[in-house]
């Protein structure tokens, strides 16, 4: 100890370390810099790329949803095939025919789908559902949702039991779109409270995809998990479900607690007064 402070008090270290600190730090910011410049660079150059393909791609997609030109004549096109290839490409690619999907319906939008099927980019959002970062996942979730890929459907039930709220909410809302009602049955069997935020997004899911068959609604009525209950009235009560008023009497005289035998009661009191509407 006695030598590190004779050390410290003749102050012949602090030359040397005032010139190893600065060099350092000029050292750095040299790094941090030209890792900013090669970044930069990075983005300018993919920018620039994706311009490019969507020129092409605006092209492939007016060939195949408007000009009926069969996918597998283009893909023995050697340009498109080195493109198709392409991991980049095929990313721009996925991303134009699902936002088209978006805008069109009908025949255009099954030529899409047609063409999603056809060029194998289902199998990149499939690949999604088994990356482990939770973003990626409702990235293909979605993906698929929108593509009206109900083979997916399996898979995203079980991604739907996850801990993560947004991820449990996409898997939900997306099986909602994929099957209506059968995407929501599987939660009569739910071991975990659905909180509210999940139970508005659910409604607003069935109002959002306009779900005309609202067959099996009833039994969430009879599940154990008393927020799976909730979400029953809550669906029955938002929709204007008339016709299950039957179900929603059973309820008000076997509710498993007081807070959702008033519930049930308020549903029961807005069906009667639907009817009367009507």
């Amino acid at each position: 100890m006695t030598k590190i402070w004779d050390l410290y008090r003749n102050s012949h270290w602090a030359e040397p370390f005032l010139i190893g600190s600065i060099c350092l730090f000029v050292g750095l910011s040299t790094v941090l810099y030209l890792l900013i410049i090669k970044s930069r660079s990075r983005k300018i150059k993919q920018e620039k790329l994706r311009n490019d393909y969507e020129q092409i791609i605006v092209e492939l997609m007016y060939s195949v949803v408007f000009m009926d030109t069969p996918f597998s004549t283009l893909k023995e096109e050697q340009d498109y095939r080195m493109l198709l290839k392409n991991t980049y490409f095929r990313e721009v690619l996925a991303e134009s025919v699902i936002n088209l999907h978006k805008n069109y319906d009908g025949v255009y939008a099954l030529k899409l789908e047609h063409f999603y099927k056809e060029s194998e980019l289902i199998n990149n959002s499939l690949k999604k559902l088994k990356n482990h970062k939770w973003e990626v996942k409702c990235k293909g979730i979605t993906e698929l949702a929108e593509m009206n890929i109900t083979d997916a459907f399996d898979n995203i039930i079980t991604i739907s039991k996850s801990k993560n709220k947004t991820l449990k909410i996409t898997a939900i809302n997306a099986s909602i779109k994929l099957v209506g009602v059968k995407g929501i049955i599987h939660l009569t069997e739910h071991p975990y409270p659905i909180d509210d935020w999940t139970q508005l997004n659910i409604i607003n899911a069935f109002k959002k995809h306009d779900i005309g068959d609202t067959q099996g609604v009833e039994y969430l009525l009879e599940s154990k998990n008393t927020t799976v209950v909730a979400l029953g009235l809550k669906l029955i009560k938002e929709l204007k479900l008339t016709q299950k008023l039957h179900h929603v009497e059973q309820l008000t005289e076997k509710a498993p607690n007081t807070l959702i035998q008033y519930e049930a009661q308020s549903v029961l009191q807005a069906l009667n007064v639907n009817l009367i509407n009507e």
